[in-house]
């Protein structure tokens, strides 16, 4: 629901989220080998990787403790905020002007 209004408000931004672009190496490890992906399926991919291996602290819901392999994606940081992963993520996906 929320993403069919935010594509009728504003469908380039929709667009840069399911677009398909190139990843880098370290995200192509991440992502399981596959050399393209949209930023959208890339974070929930994150996303799911932070669930399945129970990297939330147990204290603190707001608070990631990043595995090795987590810790390729978010820069190299040990603990992230769930606030900071949207731009964290967002970093490896570089703005693509079409001409």
């Amino acid at each position: 629901m929320v993403l069919r209004r935010a594509a009728v408000e504003s469908p380039k931004k929709v667009a840069a989220l399911v677009d398909l672009v190139n990843l880098p190496t370290a995200l192509r490890d991440f992502a399981g080998g596959r050399s393209q992906m949209s930023h959208l399926s890339f974070f929930l991919g994150v996303w799911s990787h932070i669930k399945n291996n129970n990297l939330q602290d147990p204290t603190n819901r707001n608070i990631v403790n990043c595995d090795e392999k987590l810790k390729t994606v978010l820069l190299g940081r040990s603990k992230v905020e769930l606030s900071e992963l949207p731009v964290l993520v967002k970093l490896h996906f570089p703005k693509v002007f079409k001409s």
